[in-house]
C-alpha cells in the first residue's frame, strides 16, 4: 500500500509493517493499522496529516484550560514535508499504540492521557523502584521513541562502589535510601555518571547544555517544544547545539491568577514541566531528571527580593537527563541497569534522527583539593543573638516560627566519594546523595560553567521534601515534616529516656504541630477535598547523633494539577524557613550572613512518568572551588533559649564536619560512642578480685556483669557457707557486694556476712537487701512502705562529696525494686542519697560508714530504669575508693 502510494518516491525505501495482536491493546493496533493507510493517503496528497499523538486541537479551549501548542510548529510544516519526512514523524516507534487521548500544553495535563492500568500502582513504592522495566519501545507523550534496553546486575554492591568512585571525576548522581521506616521508607539506590544533557538555571535564565554528541541530538529533540512552549521568551542554540540558552517570561502583572494556579505562573519550573511532558509515558518510573534544586527557586513563587550578595556560579537549578541508570532495589534485592536511545524527526531531514549507536561517554576532571580556609558566617554566640531578634517578630505577630542557619567552611581535603562512604556508615539516612555538578566545560557564563574546582553535593538528609506517585490511578503527594530534635542517648536505654523528654516537650510539640498546619495548607491548594490527612502524629524517627519527632501528610491531587505543582505548591517546607512562610523567608533573607545556594532546597528525581521523588537538603556538605561547607538550622519560637538553639545548629553540623574531618585523617568510619566525661569503666576494677554474695536473686548476673564491665575478676557464690569460706579462705578480696534478694536480711544472716568481712577487712558495697543489712548490721531498724515499688523509676538526689555517686549528676534517675526501706538509720552510717516517694515523705536511698570502707544504695544501679553509665560509674568509684588503706 505504500509503495503504491508513494510511487517512485517509495521504491527505494524502507517498508514499514504494522502487525496488530490478541491484546489488552489489539484495538489500538488495528485502529494504527488504519491511520498508517490514511497518513498514507495524505502524504501522496501533500495534506497536512499528523496522527493522533501528535495532532492538537483546532478548538479554541477556554481560558483556564490548556492549550496544545507544543507540536504545532510540526502541524504547520507538515504540509512541506517529503513524504519519508511525514512517515517518520508519525512512526517514530513501532509495538506501543498512540494514546486515545492526549492532552498537553504550557500548564499541561499530560498525567490525564489515557493509559492501560499498571498493576503495580496498587502498591506504595515508599520510594524504591517498584519493578525492573523490560526490553522494549514506547512513545512519550511528546511523540518521542524510547528504546529501552535492561541488563540484569549480579554484583550491586561492585556496581555501586564503582559509581561511587567515578563521581569523584566524572558528572553524574547518586540517591542512596540507607534507612527503613513502616510505610515510609524504603532501601534502594540509584544513580548513573557521565549523562548527556544538563538543565541549569538561575533566577529567569536557563541552559540545556550537550555533554557528549548524543546530549546534542537530545537538545535537538527538544528545541522545538521549548521554542512552542508560552513560558519560553527567548530561545538561543549555541555551537551547533552545544547549549540550548534561554529565558523564562516575566509574569504579566495585568493578568489575574487565582492563587491555587499560582504553580502555574512561568518560572524555571516551566522548563522542567516541559521537559516532562514531552518525555513523558506512564510505564517507565526510572527514566527522568536527576539533581539538585537550590533554595532560590522559592523566589519565583513568592515575591521576595534576594538582598544578600550571591556568587556569580551559583545556579538555582542542576538537573540531568541520564540516558543509563543503575538501579538497586534493596528490599526485593535485585539490581539492573538501564540504557536508553531516542528517536524522533526533525524538521529539514530526510530521515528518522536517533542516538542509537551513538557513544555513550563523557569528560572527566580531577578532584582538587582544598583551598585553606576555616571559617564561619556567624560568630559563637551571634546566632543566640540572632534568635533574640526573632522574638521581637514573634511578640508583635510578624511571624509564628522562623528557621534561621549559620554556615560552617573547612579546606575539601578529602575526596566526595570518601565523604560519601563515611556518612552513609554512619548516618543512614533516606535520602543519601552524591552528586558531581560540575557545569558545562566551555562555556564563559559563570552560571553555566560553574566552579573552576568543580561542584558537589554530599549528603545525608533525614526529611522528606515532596514524593508523588500513582496510586490506584490518582496521584498521590505525602511530606513528612521534621520538627523537634534532642540528642541520641548512649544506647537503647538512654534513647529510652531521650525520646520521653521529647515527646514530653511542649515547646517541640508546638513547633512540628505549625509545620503540619502549613504543609496541610501547602497542599490544600493543589488536591481534591477532603484527601489531605495526616497520617501518622509525632513518630520517631532516630539517626545517628539525634531523634526527631516527625509528622506524616498525604493529599490526592485535584484534576489539572502534576507533581510539579505539588512541588512549587510546597516550596520550601516550613521546616526550613518557618511561618508564614512568605514572611519567615523575608525575614530570613534579611538576618542570615550568607546566601543558603542549595541549602534548604532540595535534591532527587522527577520522573518522567508524573512521578517525583525529593528529599530536604540538609545535613548537607556543598563543595565549590575546593571549599567543603556545611549550613544548619533551627526552628526558632518566642519560647525558644537563644543558647540551646545555638547549641542545636552545632550538634546538626556535627556530624558533616565530623565526617569530613576524620575522612580527610584517614580515620576509620567507625560511629563513635559517647563516654562519661573523665570516665572509663574498663579500668577501675583491672587486677582487682570481686565476691558477689548472692541472696537467691534474680538480678545477681546482671550485677555481675556490670562489675566485669570494669575490668574485675568478679566470683558469684551463694549465701551462707559457701559465701562465708570464700569470704575467709579465698581471699584478699578488693571488693564484696552483697546482692539484692527477697524477704528481709535476717532471712540470708546479712549481719554474719558482714562480720566475716570485717575480721578479714573487705571493704563492702551493699545493693537493695544489702542496703538494708547494712542498717541493721549497724544497729538501724526498717520499715515497709505502704505501697511497694517493683520495677518503678525514681529520682535520686545526692549529697555533695559522697564516695559512690562521686561524677554523677546531683540528680539523676534510678529504679527501685522494694518494700522494706532504712527508717532510723545508726550514727555510724550517713544518709548520701534520698528520694520523694509521695506519701511516704523522704525515703533513704543511698548510706556510707563514716570511719570504714562500706556503702550501698537502695536501688538497683544494674537496671534499665538507671543510666548504664550511671551504674558502671557508682561501681567503678567503689572499686576506686572503697578501701582499708
Amino acid at each position: 500500500h505504500l509503495r503504491a502510494k508513494l510511487g517512485a518516491a517509495g521504491a527505494n525505501r524502507p517498508v514499514l509493517t504494522v502487525t496488530s495482536c490478541a491484546s489488552e491493546r489489539c484495538s489500538q493496533g488495528l485502529n494504527t493499522v488504519g491511520w498508517l493507510h490514511r497518513s498514507v493517503d495524505c502524504i501522496a496528497a501533500r495534506r497536512d496529516c499528523t496522527p493522533p499523538l501528535l495532532a492538537p486541537s483546532r478548538q479554541r479551549r477556554p481560558a483556564r484550560e490548556p492549550r496544545l501548542r507544543s507540536l504545532s510548529t510540526r502541524r504547520r510544516r507538515a504540509a512541506g514535508m517529503s513524504a519519508a519526512q511525514l512517515l517518520a514523524a508519525c512512526v517514530c516507534v513501532v509495538g506501543f499504540a498512540p494514546p486515545t487521548k492526549h492532552v498537553r500544553g504550557p500548564t499541561q495535563q499530560y498525567s490525564t492521557i489515557q493509559y492501560p492500568k499498571n498493576p503495580l500502582e496498587s502498591v506504595l513504592s515508599l520510594g524504591a523502584p517498584r519493578f525492573q522495566p523490560p526490553n522494549g519501545t514506547y512513545v512519550t507523550a511528546g511523540g518521542v521513541g524510547v528504546t529501552r534496553q535492561s541488563f540484569t546486575v549480579e554484583d550491586a554492591h561492585g556496581a555501586t562502589e564503582a559509581l561511587v568512585d567515578a563521581l569523584d571525576d566524572r558528572r553524574g548522581v547518586l540517591m542512596h535510601s540507607s534507612y527503613e521506616f513502616p510505610g515510609r521508607y524504603a532501601r534502594w539506590t540509584v544513580g548513573f555518571s557521565d549523562p548527556p544533557v544538563l538543565l541549569s538555571g538561575r533566577a529567569r535564565d536557563f541552559a540545556l547544555s550537550a555533554l557528549n554528541d548524543r546530549g546534542r541530538k537530545i537538545l535537538q529533540m527538544l528545541e522545538g517544544h521549548l521554542r512552542d512552549d508560552d513560558a519560553v521568551a527567548s530561545l538561543e542554540e549555541e555551537d551547533n547545539y552545544a547549549r540550548l540558552v534561554g529565558r523564562i517570561r516575566d509574569s504579566d502583572p495585568s493578568q489575574i491568577r487565582r492563587e491555587e494556579e499560582r504553580s502555574k505562573e512561568p518560572s524555571l519550573m516551566s522548563v522542567v514541566r516541559n521537559v516532562v511532558q514531552t518525555l513523558y509515558h506512564p510505564d517507565d518510573p526510572q527514566l527522568g531528571l536527576y539533581g539538585a534544586l537550590g533554595y532560590d527557586l522559592m523566589f519565583q513563587f513568592e515575591p521576595i527580593n534576594p538582598s544578600l550578595s550571591r556568587k556569580e556560579q551559583q545556579r538555582d537549578v542542576a538537573l540531568f537527563i541520564p540516558d543509563e541508570i543503575l538501579v538497586v532495589d534493596t528490599r526485593e534485592q535485585q539490581a539492573w541497569t538501564i540504557q536508553y536511545d531516542f528517536t524522533w524527526c526533525v524538521a529539514g531531514e530526510e530521515e528518522t534522527v536517533s542516538t542509537v549507536d551513538m557513544a555513550r561517554s563523557g569528560t572527566t576532571r580531577k578532584h582538587e583539593e582544598g583551598t585553606p580556609v576555616q571559617d564561619r558566617d556567624v560568630e559563637p554566640g551571634g546566632y543566640a543573638s540572632l534568635t533574640e531578634r526573632s522574638k521581637q517578630e514573634f511578640a508583635c505577630g510578624n511571624l509564628f516560627e522562623v528557621v534561621l542557619s549559620q554556615q560552617w567552611s573547612v579546606p575539601a581535603e578529602a575526596k566526595p566519594s570518601a565523604v560519601f562512604r563515611t556518612l552513609r556508615k554512619r548516618n543512614p539516612s533516606p535520602y543519601g546523595f552524591l552528586m558531581n555538578l560540575r557545569g558545562e566545560d566551555d562555556s564563559s557564563v559563570p552560571w553555566i560553567s560553574g566552579y573552576g574546582k568543580g561542584e558537589y553535593l554530599v549528603g545525608a538528609s533525614p526529611e522528606m521534601f515532596v514524593r508523588v506517585e500513582r496510586i490506584e490511578g490518582k496521584m498521590r503527594v505525602e511530606t513528612c515534616p521534621i520538627s523537634g530534635t534532642i540528642e541520641r542517648g548512649a544506647d537503647a536505654l538512654e534513647d529510652a529516656v531521650q525520646v520521653r523528654t521529647l515527646l514530653g516537650s511542649k515547646k517541640d510539640e508546638s513547633e512540628l504541630t505549625m509545620c503540619t498546619d502549613v504543609d496541610r495548607n501547602d497542599k490544600s491548594r493543589i488536591c481534591a477535598p477532603g484527601s489531605v490527612k495526616v497520617i501518622g502524629r509525632r513518630q520517631i524517627e532516630m539517626y545517628s547523633k539525634l531523634i526527631h519527632t516527625v509528622d506524616h501528610v498525604e493529599g490526592y491531587l485535584r484534576e489539572g494539577f502534576d507533581a510539579l505543582d505539588a512541588f512549587l505548591c510546597h516550596t520550601w517546607a516550613v521546616t526550613v524557613t518557618g511561618a508564614p512562610k512568605a514572611w519567615a523567608a523575608r525575614f530570613i533573607e534579611k538576618h542570615e550572613r550568607s546566601a543558603r545556594a542549595w541549602y534548604g532546597g532540595a535534591v532527587g528525581h522527577v520522573a518522567f512518568d508524573g512521578s517525583l521523588n525529593t528529599g530536604l537538603t540538609l545535613r548537607t556538605i556543598h563543595y565549590a572551588d575546593g571549599v567543603a561547607s556545611v549550613r544548619a538550622g533551627a526552628t526558632l519560637l518566642y519560647d525558644s533559649d537563644p543558647v540551646a538553639e545555638e547549641a542545636e545548629t552545632e550538634l546538626k553540623a556535627s556530624a558533616m564536619l565530623g565526617a569530613l574531618r576524620s575522612t580527610a585523617a584517614g580515620e576509620s568510619p567507625a560511629p563513635v560512642e559517647p563516654v562519661v566525661e573523665g570516665f572509663d569503666p574498663e579500668e577501675a576494677g583491672i587486677g582487682k578480685r570481686v565476691l558477689l554474695v548472692d541472696h537467691e536473686d534474680s538480678f545477681v548476673h546482671t550485677l555481675a556483669n556490670y562489675l566485669r564491665q570494669t575490668g574485675a575478676d568478679v566470683e558469684v557464690s551463694r549465701c551462707g557457707p559457701a559465701a562465708l569460706n570464700a569470704i575467709k579462705e579465698d581471699g584478699p578480696w578488693a571488693l564484696v557486694v552483697l546482692s539484692p534478694g527477697p524477704g528481709c536480711p535476717s532471712d540470708f544472716d546479712v549481719s554474719g556476712t558482714l562480720d566475716a568481712c570485717s575480721a578479714s577487712r573487705t571493704p563492702v558495697f551493699g545493693v537493695c537487701l544489702g542496703l538494708q543489712g547494712i542498717v541493721e548490721h549497724f544497729g538501724g531498724t526498717l520499715g515497709q512502705l505502704n505501697v511497694p515499688v517493683h520495677g518503678k523509676p525514681a529520682q535520686v538526689s545526692q549529697k555533695s562529696g559522697s564516695t559512690v555517686f562521686e561524677g554523677l549528676p546531683d540528680e539523676f534517675d534510678v529504679a527501685r525494686y522494694h518494700s522494706l526501706h532504712g527508717v532510723d538509720v545508726p550514727d555510724e552510717l550517713e544518709v548520701v542519697a534520698t528520694t520523694e516517694s509521695g506519701g511516704e515523705g523522704s525515703v533513704v536511698m543511698g548510706v556510707e560508714h563514716k570511719t570504714l570502707p562500706i556503702a550501698a544504695v537502695q536501688f538497683h544501679p544494674e537496671s534499665i530504669l538507671t543510666n548504664p553509665r550511671h551504674g558502671l560509674r557508682m561501681l567503678a568509684n567503689c572499686l576506686r575508693r572503697l578501701s582499708y588503706d
